[in-house]
């Protein structure tokens, strides 16, 4: 039998890759992510995620791949009212939602430039617990909590000692930490953050009020992610059920042309 060393190849790469997700998610995995509730038909959740981005989020990220004029017709604001309440900079209605943010100055301030949001509910990588979906992105919305030692004063129980300070802190309040004992067997162990506790009327919002808002923004960034989404699920099922017409007729059309060819 010849021997084929590239088939050989490929196969040991397809096993690594299937065994990728136990390896890489067992060491990344450590908090359980929280259900975003995306629904698109929700046009005032979308109006409303679009105020809250502008309002709390565009003074360092932008949304490149998006802009101001699709926003308003997609989700019905006139252009008045686009160039009103969510232009800032005085770019024009059909410019993308970028912002005065220098690259320079974002470094300085934060140790590197906030990324762009338009695909960051996008990023899926088969299930490694490493994507920014949309259930994470909201999940680290609602997970700062008070750290006196890092730069910002909060830390993030998802993403540990990230550069982001939490920019939703008068309305949701600062979490505490919860800490699980160390170990007294092990010296020099320090104790671990397992858990966040937010007191009642820490903020200007209730708890309920708060993760309506955190999730109206999640779903206005699923929405920037990708604006043909709805029309592109609204078209799958003519479009399946054409396909499925048009084929029997081929099918006929075959038999009728074929069926005196011995």
């Amino acid at each position: 039998m010849r021997k084929r060393p590239w088939l050989l190849a490929i196969v040991l790469l397809l096993a690594a890759l299937a065994l990728l997700p136990i390896f890489v998610g067992e060491a990344d995995h450590t908090v359980a992510l929280m259900d975003a509730e995306i629904d698109l038909s929700n046009k005032a959740s979308l109006q409303r995620g679009a105020k809250y981005f502008v309002n709390y989020c565009w003074g360092c990220h932008s949304l490149k791949y998006l802009r101001y004029q699709r926003l308003g017709h997609d989700l019905d604001i006139p252009d008045e009212l686009v160039e009103k309440y969510l232009i800032w900079d005085g770019s024009k209605i059909s410019a993308p939602m970028t912002n005065a943010m220098r690259a320079k100055d974002a470094e300085d301030w934060f140790g590197t430039a906030p990324p762009d949001l338009t695909l960051v509910t996008r990023r899926h990588d088969g299930g490694l617990n490493l994507s920014r979906g949309a259930d994470w992105v909201y999940t680290f919305l609602n997970s700062f909590y008070r750290d006196d030692e890092s730069p910002t004063g909060v830390n993030n129980l998802l993403l540990p000692n990230a550069a982001m300070p939490h920019v939703l802190w008068r309305l949701q309040g600062t979490a505490k930490p919860i800490y699980e004992p160390a170990d007294p067997n092990t010296p020099g162990s320090q104790r671990e953050v397992v858990g966040i506790k937010l007191a009642e009327g820490a903020g200007a919002l209730s708890e309920a009020e708060y993760h309506r808002m955190t999730r109206d923004i999640v779903n206005f960034l699923v929405y920037a992610s990708e604006p043909f989404r709805p029309t592109r699920k609204a078209l799958g099922v003519p479009v399946l059920m054409f396909l499925i017409v048009f084929l029997a007729i081929i099918y006929l059309l075959k038999r009728e042309y074929w069926k005196d060819v011995h």
